[in-house]
């Protein structure tokens, strides 16, 4: 399946929920979102029927994310479900943690392969300030639970933010010294609530390299990861830089992201976007309106041009 740039899509990201656990102050409201009616949600079945004709179309790689997709009830049904699926090389989920150790060995034996877990700082009070409500504890036994079960590699999404975590960032990335865990680093984006702190605490990644010079670009990784890597000499993980204002990766972009009330998005920082809910209900031939949707995806997103998309981030789907 590729679209009219040649790009080979293969990649699908679902939001199973727009709700969540925590009140992350570049994400969430602090009062938190109104709860969507449950008719307005795709039901487990359908993200299951979706899923298949995305695999028959080449999809080969699919990830669960929310809001925070371990609040979903039936999210263990919609694992096994898709986990059964042929054809998919990579089946995972981001998550913020704080329900994993609970979770971890259900969701291995149902067929997740890994875990990416959102984890800004390894401070208890910053995490609780960043969080408002969350519990780094809770978060540090999740991720331990996913490495008894093998749930790996676990990767750590850390989102910079600048007089806030810029301090952590030789700590977080000497925790791929001695394990294999890798470190991502993701530039604060434009979207919904972050709009409001970019201005003030937007940084470049660059400042990783700055901070730690002696990291060594690694060659030959996946192209079409929104990821640079590099690592420590002699280091165990990988630190990611991903870099989606200062530096781009329209060119090289395989995913699409379905939306938990059933929209089609072709791109994260687009407004527009393809009912697939409605469209099956009526009984609709969904595998065509996704073909010709995927031969519209745009070539690139504008976010250098202050182009921003109108919805957040947990409307959408991490």
């Amino acid at each position: 399946m590729k679209d009219q740039y040649g790009r080979k899509i293969n990649y699908l990201r679902i939001s199973v929920t727009d709700l969540c656990n925590l009140r992350c102050i570049y994400c969430m409201p602090e009062e938190g979102i109104p709860k969507v009616d449950h008719k307005d949600i795709l039901f487990v079945e359908e993200i299951e029927g979706i899923a298949k004709i995305f695999v028959k179309l080449g999809v080969n790689k699919i990830r669960l994310t929310g809001g925070e997709p371990l609040v979903r009830k039936g999210i263990l049904d919609i694992v096994e479900r898709i986990g059964k699926l042929e054809g998919i090389r990579d089946f995972a989920m981001t998550t913020n943690g704080l329900l994993l150790k609970e979770y971890a060995k259900d969701l291995k034996v149902l067929g997740l392969k890994r875990v990416n877990i959102s984890l800004d700082t390894l401070d208890d009070k910053k995490y609780s300030s960043i969080t408002r409500i969350g519990s780094l504890q809770r978060v540090m036994k999740g991720i331990e639970a996913a490495k008894e079960v093998g749930l790996t590699p676990i990767k750590i999404n850390t989102v910079l933010v600048g007089g806030f975590n810029d301090d952590e960032i030789e700590d977080l990335v000497r925790l791929t010294e001695k394990e294999e865990i890798d470190v991502r680093f993701i530039e604060l984006m434009p979207i919904g609530e972050a709009i409001k702190l970019k201005a003030d605490h937007f940084l470049s990644n660059e400042i990783v390299l700055q901070r730690v010079p002696n990291l060594i670009k690694i060659d030959g990784e996946d192209p079409s990861s929104p990821a640079v890597y590099y690592k420590l000499p002699n280091g165990k993980g990988k630190v990611g830089l991903i870099n989606p204002v200062s530096c781009k990766f329209c060119k090289n972009c395989n995913r699409v992201r379905l939306t938990s009330q059933g929209k089609l998005k072709l791109c994260l920082h687009s407004d527009v976007e393809i009912d697939l809910r409605e469209a099956l209900r009526r009984g609709q031939a969904i595998e065509k309106i996704i073909m010709d949707a995927i031969s519209k995806k745009p070539e690139s997103h504008n976010l250098e041009d202050g182009v921003y998309v109108s919805k957040k981030m947990y409307q959408i789907g991490g």
